[in-house]
């Protein structure tokens, strides 16, 4: 586990969505830190929450009650403007399906988050992620020419370049198939060894939470196990314990 700090807190969080006797209690008092530098993987159950949490961690949506600090900034109490901000200059994400703009190339879809900002990339570290990333003869495609493996990396290039204090990734082999998703699993461990990003990701794989420093795993809105680096028999033995409990 990763000493030099904490980059997101987490404070007996509930989400109750709906009210009465149809009110479903997404979460019930999660507290978590996510260590600066590591990779904390997230899983459990349908249903058991995880989406949820990444979501209100990453300040796209607000807890019932609880709090959510990032980056020593408590995100839950913040207005629209100053989340937005907060989220541009903290937090990158990748999704399962890639969430490319069709009409950019690769190269534009990637800068999109600084284009916004009016920002440009530190000298070097632009090519240097396109690199690691392997797109160096990609970058004027756009995304109805690449692979699903090739999206998810201008994904994860766009998540990397603005050097975000943490990455959310939800799912993001979700729609990949195994060969691809290893590739992209190694990707991301490569991205916390490297440049010490610090990644929180959502998955029902136990392959991808294989990669992981820590397995984090949800059921009925509570965190009930937490694993450290294991294999994937390990973790998807967990998973048929929670899924027969």
């Amino acid at each position: 586990m990763s000493t030099n700090g904490t980059v997101v807190q987490a404070n007996d969080l509930t989400r109750v969505y709906g009210e009465g006797e149809t009110a479903v209690r997404a979460l019930q008092g999660v507290s978590l830190d996510i260590p600066k530098g590591d990779l904390t993987a997230i899983m459990g159950p349908s249903g058991s929450g995880k989406s949820t949490l990444m979501h209100i961690l990453a300040g796209l949506d607000k807890p019932t009650s609880g709090d959510v600090a990032v980056a020593g900034t408590e995100i839950t109490t913040l207005g629209d403007n100053d989340l937005t901000k907060l989220r541009r200059e903290h937090i990158g994400f990748v999704f399962q399906f890639f969430n490319l703009l069709p009409m950019l190339n690769a190269k534009e879809n990637i800068l999109l988050p600084l284009t916004i900002a009016g920002e440009k990339p530190e000298d070097g570290w632009f090519e240097n992620v396109v690199s690691d990333v392997g797109l160096g003869d990609r970058l004027s495609h756009r995304p109805s020419e690449l692979s699903g493996g090739q999206q998810q990396r201008v994904a994860i290039a766009r998540a990397l370049v603005s050097r975000p204090t943490v990455l959310f990734a939800d799912e993001p082999t979700g729609n990949l198939d195994s060969a691809t998703s290893g590739e992209i699993l190694e990707l991301l461990r490569r991205s916390v060894e490297e440049y010490g990003q610090t990644i929180v990701m959502v998955t029902h794989d136990a392959r991808a939470a294989a990669v992981a420093h820590r397995v984090l795993f949800l059921a009925d809105g509570e965190i009930v196990r937490e694993l450290g680096e294991c294999d994937a028999h390990t973790i998807h033995s967990v998973m048929e314990e929670l899924a027969a409990a």
